[in-house]
C-alpha cells in the first residue's frame, strides 16, 4: 500500500509540473498584472514582503515579489513547497517554534521568516505554487477577512497566469495566420467571406479589401458552385457538412479565372446557434501534384528500368530469405514465374543448387561490404547456366539489414568465349592437340622442374605433295588423321603438340622415357605411313622422328630443341620414314651446319655478301652484253663458303628472301656505273617467288637504284616452273611488264618442257655447262645445244652457253649458232672495278677466233 501511494504521489507532482511547464511562465520577465498583486497583498496584510512563488522540481522562482532581494531559492528550504498539496492557506505564526522550519537557512538568518502565510495558486487543474506573504516578526495568525482577502488574491494571481496563456497562444496564432503558406480564410453560415490572411492573397490573387464580404463563389469552379450551394442550404437546414473535420482535395479558382488543385480542411466556429460558420486552411497542392506526378512517372520508369533490365534483379527479406521481388529478366534466367518465387525460398524453389545459394546470402549477411560471387546455377528445366551474382544487404523501414538486394546475370556466353579463347591460345583448332606455345611452356615447366622425359619431334614426310596433288582441304583432314593416330599412340599422362603446318611433337614422361620413346617412334613411323582414307583421295605421308633425352641431350629448354632438331635433320638425312636419337657425335655436322647459319645471318644483316660479275659476250661482235652477278661470302673464321652451301642453308632457314634482296640491290647499284648497253643478271631462288612480294620488290629495289629496268636480268631455273606452273607464270608475267629482262637458266638438265616455251616466251636460254664440258667428244651433246640454238632462233631466244673453258669448245658453240658465251676463257668472275676495266677493252679474244 505504501508504495502504490509513493507511486500515485509521483505520478501527481509529474503531473503539476507538466501543468506549470504548459503555462510558459517560468522564468519570463516582470509583468505588472502579478507585481500589483504581490503589493496588494503585503498592504492587505500588513506584511514586510509577499510574492507569487512557482514551485519548479528543485527550486521556488518568483514571478512577482515585493521586498524580496533574492529572485529564486532552493526548492527544500521553501515554505510554499508545503503548500502544495493545500487547498486553504498555509499558516505559520511563529517559524522558530514549528518543527518544519526551526533550522531552515531563510528563518535562521538575521532578519529571516517568522511569520508566514501562502494560499495555493491553483491553474491548468493543478497547483503551481502560491501567493504568500511573509515577515521577520511572528503574528498569531490571520483573521478570517484577512484569509479571504490572500486566498481571493491568489484566485486572482492563477486567472491572470491562465488568461495570460490564452493571450500568448492567441498572439502565437496571430503570428502564424499572418506568416502561414497556407491560406486561411473564414465564412459565415451564409458562405459570406469574412476572414482572408496574407497567404490567401497570393494563393488565389484577391486582396482581402476584394473577397471581404463576398460570396465563397469567387474561388469556386463554375462547374462545382451548384454543387456548393446545395451543400450550404443542407448546412442551413441542420445537416453536417460533408466537408467538415476531414481533409480532402478540390479544384479551386484563382482571380484570372485560372483553377488548380487544393487541399482544403474546414472546421465550425462560433456558437449553434449564434455568430459563427466555417473556417477553412487551404493549400495550393500544384507544386505537390507535379511531384506526385514526376514522382509517379520516375516511378513508373524505375519500374520499367527494373522490369527490363538485362539482368536478373531480385531482393529477399535478410531473416527469411524468402523473394519478395522478381524481375522479368529473373523469370527467364530461373525458368520461373515472379509469382511462383515471391514468398518462397530458394531451396524450396531449386532443391539442387538452392542450398548453396542460400550459403552466400549468409556469407553476404556476415560481409561488410557488397559480395561478388560465381556459380553454376540449375533452372527449373534442369538446363545450367552460369551466373555472376553481386548481393547487397540493405536497411529497410522496420530494421538496419532488412533486405538482401541482388543483381545476378547469366555469364554462360562469356565464359564459353573464354573457353573458346583459351582453347584457342593453347590448342591447334584443326587437331585438337596443343599449340606451339603451350607446347614450349610445358617444356620449360619439365626443364626447369628436372622432371626426365622425351622429347619426340616429328615432321610429316611428302605433306606438301599432299596438298599440291589433293588440295589444302584434303590437307586438313590428313592433319586430323595424323593427330588422332599420335594421340591413340602416347599415354594420357604425356603431351602430344602439333607446333607447325606439318610438324607435330610429344613430351614422353616418366623415367621409361627412352624405352618407351624407342617403341612409340617406331609405333609412329608405322602407323603413319599406312594409307591415310579423306572424303575425297586416298593420301600417303609418313613421319621423320627426331629423339632427344632430358636432362642428358639438354640443360635448358633451347639446348634440348636443338638436339631434337639435329636428331630429326639426321633422320632426314638419313632417308626419312625412320627415328634417330640425338647422338653428340654423329650430329656434330649438324652443329657445325647451324651454327654457320647463325653467321650468314650475321653475315646478311651486317652485309658482308660480296658480289662477283662473270661477263657475257655476243658472239656476234665480241663485246661484253651483260655480267652474271655472283655472291661471294668470307667466312671470319673458315674462309671462303662455296656458294651452293650458303645458298642452300640460307633457303633452309628462311634467310634467302634477305639475300636476295641484298645481291639485288647491289647489282642494280653496281650495274649504273657500267656502260648503258651492258645488262646485269642475277639469279633467283624458287624461295623467292613464294608470298607474292618479289615483284614489288624488285620495282622497289629499281626505283632505289635508279637502275634502267630493261638492264636487268633475272634468271630462274625449271626447279622454279615445275613447283608451280600457273603461279610461277603468273609472276614472270609482272615482272616481264616492268621491261625486265627472264632468262631460264641450267636448261636441259631437269624436268625440262617445250610446253614451258608455248607458256612464256624466255628471251634467253642458258645451256648447262655439263653440255659444254663434252661437246668435243659427245655427238649427243652437240645434237642437243643444236636443238636448243634452232629452238631459241625459231622463237627470237637468245641462247648463252655457259663454262666455256677453251677455244676449241668456242669454236663449236660459235659454229652451232650459239649467240652468247660466257666461261673462264673469256674472264673468271671479278670485281665491279674489274668489270669496268674490262669494258674498256676491245673484243680480241673472241675476235681473233671468228
Amino acid at each position: 500500500m505504501e508504495e502504490r501511494a509513493q507511486r500515485s504521489e509521483q505520478a501527481a507532482e509529474q503531473a503539476r509540473l507538466t501543468a506549470l511547464i504548459n503555462m510558459a511562465i517560468l522564468d519570463t520577465a516582470a509583468e505588472p498584472e502579478f507585481d500589483g498583486i504581490t503589493l496588494a497583498a503585503a498592504a492587505a496584510l500588513g506584511a514586510a514582503s509577499a510574492a507569487i512563488s512557482l514551485v519548479d522540481a528543485d527550486r521556488q522562482w518568483f514571478k512577482a515579489r515585493h521586498n524580496i532581494p533574492v529572485p529564486e531559492t532552493p526548492r527544500d528550504q521553501a515554505f510554499c513547497a508545503h503548500a502544495l498539496a493545500l487547498t486553504t492557506p498555509l499558516v505559520v505564526p511563529d517559524a522558530r517554534c514549528d518543527p518544519r522550519f526551526i533550522d531552515n537557512p531563510l528563518v535562521t538568518a538575521p532578519g529571516g521568516i517568522r511569520f508566514y502565510a501562502g494560499a495555493p495558486l491553483i491553474a491548468g487543474g493543478a497547483c503551481l505554487g502560491t501567493l504568500c506573504v511573509f515577515d521577520p516578526a511572528p503574528r498569531p495568525g490571520l483573521t478570517a477577512a484577512q484569509s479571504a482577502v490572500l486566498t481571493g488574491l491568489a484566485a486572482t494571481a492563477a486567472r491572470l497566469i491562465e488568461a495570460r496563456r490564452f493571450w500568448r497562444a492567441g498572439q502565437i496564432a496571430t503570428q502564424v495566420v499572418d506568416v502561414t503558406s497556407d491560406a486561411i480564410l473564414c465564412t459565415d453560415r451564409a458562405g459570406v467571406i469574412r476572414f482572408w490572411n496574407r497567404a490567401a492573397e497570393q494563393v488565389f490573387g484577391y486582396a482581402a479589401a476584394e473577397v471581404l464580404g463576398r460570396d465563397l463563389d469567387c474561388i469556386i469552379p463554375p462547374a462545382m458552385v451548384d454543387a456548393h450551394h446545395r451543400g450550404f442550404e443542407r448546412v442551413r437546414g441542420g445537416a453536417e457538412s460533408a466537408l467538415a473535420g476531414r481533409s480532402i482535395a478540390l479544384p479551386a479558382r484563382r482571380k484570372d479565372g485560372t483553377e488548380f488543385p487544393i487541399e482544403l480542411s474546414i472546421a465550425r466556429w462560433g456558437e449553434p446557434e449564434g455568430i459563427g460558420g466555417f473556417a477553412a486552411i487551404v493549400r495550393d497542392i500544384s507544386a505537390r501534384r507535379e511531384l506526385e506526378r514526376e514522382r509517379q512517372q520516375a516511378s513508373d520508369f524505375l519500374d520499367t528500368i527494373v522490369a527490363n533490365l538485362p539482368a536478373m534483379l531480385f531482393v529477399k527479406d535478410a531473416e527469411s530469405r524468402r523473394y519478395l521481388l522478381v524481375n522479368a529478366a529473373g523469370e527467364r534466367l530461373t525458368g520461373r514465374s515472379a509469382a511462383e518465387m515471391i514468398g518462397e525460398t530458394d531451396a524450396a524453389l531449386f532443391p539442387e543448387s538452392g542450398p548453396a545459394a542460400e550459403a552466400r546470402d549468409e556469407e553476404a549477411l556476415r560481409a561488410a561490404l557488397p559480395r561478388t560471387d560465381e556459380s553454376c546455377f540449375v533452372r527449373a528445366d534442369g538446363g545450367r547456366v552460369h551466373i555472376r551474382t553481386r548481393r547487397i544487404v540493405i536497411d529497410g523501414p522496420e530494421r538496419p539489414r532488412q533486405f538482401i538486394l541482388g543483381l545476378s546475370e547469366d555469364i554462360s556466353e562469356a565464359r564459353r568465349a573464354e573457353a573458346e579463347v583459351h582453347r584457342l591460345a593453347h590448342f591447334d583448332t584443326l587437331t585438337g592437340l596443343i599449340n606451339r606455345d603451350s607446347f614450349l611452356a610445358e617444356l620449360e615447366r619439365r626443364v626447369a622442374d628436372a622432371i626426365p622425359f622425351a622429347f619426340l619431334s616429328i615432321d610429316l614426310d611428302r605433306f606438301k605433295a599432299v596438298n599440291e596433288q589433293f588440295g589444302h582441304a584434303t590437307g586438313d583432314e590428313v592433319l586430323v588423321i595424323l593427330g588422332e593416330r599420335l594421340r591413340a599412340a602416347v599415354r594420357a599422362d604425356d603431351i602430344a603438340a602439333r607446333t607447325g603446318g606439318d610438324e607435330f611433337a610429344v613430351l614422353l614422361l616418366g623415367p621409361d622415357a627412352e624405352a618407351r620413346a624407342r617403341s612409340v617412334a617406331q609405333r609412329l613411323v608405322e602407323r603413319f605411313a599406312e594409307p591415310i582414307a579423306t572424303s575425297r583421295a586416298i593420301a600417303h605421308s609418313g613421319a621423320t622422328i627426331g629423339i632427344a633425352l632430358a636432362p642428358q641431350d639438354g640443360a635448358t629448354p633451347n639446348a634440348v630443341r636443338q638436339s631434337v632438331e639435329l636428331a630429326r635433320e639426321r633422320a632426314k638425312a638419313d632417308g626419312r620414314g625412320q627415328f634417330r636419337f640425338f647422338s653428340p657425335e654423329q650430329d656434330a655436322s649438324a652443329r657445325a651446319r647451324r651454327a654457320l647459319e647463325a653467321d650468314l645471318r650475321l653475315a646478311i644483316e651486317r652485309g658482308e655478301i660480296a658480289l662477283a660479275y662473270q661477263p657475257i659476250v655476243a658472239t656476234a661482235t665480241g663485246q661484253i652484253t651483260s655480267v652474271e652477278a655472283l655472291a661471294r661470302w668470307s667466312h671470319p673464321v673458315h674462309g671462303p663458303i662455296p656458294p651452293d652451301l650458303f645458298v642452300s642453308l640460307a633457303e633452309e632457314s628462311g634467310l634467302i628472301h634477305a639475300l636476295g634482296a641484298l645481291v639485288l640491290r647491289r647489282a642494280c647499284a653496281d650495274a649504273t656505273n657500267f656502260a648503258v648497253d651492258v645488262r646485269v643478271a642475277v639469279n633467283l631462288s624458287p624461295l623467292q617467288f613464294q608470298g607474292g612480294a618479289l615483284c614489288e620488290q624488285v620495282r622497289a629495289i629499281l626505283a632505289e637504284t635508279g637502275l634502267d629496268p630493261h638492264r636487268l636480268q633475272l634468271e630462274v631455273t625449271e626447279g622454279l616452273v615445275i613447283r608451280d606452273v600457273e603461279a610461277t607464270f603468273h609472276e614472270l608475267n609482272r615482272l616481264r611488264a616492268q621491261g625486265i629482262h627472264i632468262h631460264l637458266d641450267d636448261f636441259g638438265v631437269g624436268y625440262s618442257s617445250l610446253g614451258y616455251f608455248q607458256r612464256f616466251r624466255f628471251d634467253t636460254v642458258k645451256i648447262d655447262k655439263s653440255f659444254v664440258d663434252t661437246i668435243a667428244t659427245s655427238a649427243s651433246a652437240r645434237a642437243i645445244i643444236g636443238a636448243v640454238v634452232g629452238l631459241g632462233g625459231a622463237l627470237g631466244m637468245k641462247v648463252v652457253a655457259e663454262g666455256v673453258e677453251e677455244a676449241a669448245q668456242m669454236e663449236l658453240l660459235v659454229a652451232l649458232g650459239c649467240t652468247h658465251l660466257q666461261g673462264y676463257l673469256f674472264s673468271r668472275p671479278v670485281s665491279a672495278e674489274a668489270v669496268r676495266a674490262l669494258l674498256a677493252q676491245p673484243a680480241a679474244p673472241l675476235r681473233a677466233a671468228l
